[in-house]
């Protein structure tokens, strides 16, 4: 059985950045298509980015193009997130999830990360 693990998030100040890990284990990541998730307060739950697992096809919401990258180490089954010029509305919870065909709808997730927070705050 898959797990998802996610680490990295935390406080950081407007401007700055983090780096989310998103660990697998019970399988091998790089044969599914992950995409990360994101979810604030009082709002649904949206994707934001995703990795095909067939060609390494990445795509990003306009809100985070250009700041935040999407990665793949296959070696440590490993899913990354860098989120640099991070705003406060970049504040939620971040969980990975195996997207099927980077579809990004949350109710066809097949499998969730337990999420990690980040707050973007002065």
């Amino acid at each position: 059985q898959l797990q998802l693990v996610e680490s990295g998030g935390g406080l950081v100040q407007p401007g700055g950045s983090l780096r989310l890990s998103c660990e697998a284990s019970g399988d091998n990541l790089a044969d599914y298509d992950i995409s990360w998730f994101r979810q604030a307060p009082g709002k649904e739950r949206e994707a934001i980015s995703c990795i095909s697992s067939r060609d390494g096809t990445r795509n990003y919401i306009d809100s985070v193009q250009g700041r935040f990258t999407i990665s793949r180490d296959s070696a440590k089954n490993t899913v990354y997130l860098q989120m640099d010029s991070l705003k406060p509305e970049d504040t939620a919870v971040y969980l990975c999830a195996v997207d099927d065909y980077c579809a990004g709808y949350a109710p066809r997730v097949r499998f969730w990360g337990q999420g990690t927070q980040v707050t973007v705050s002065s």
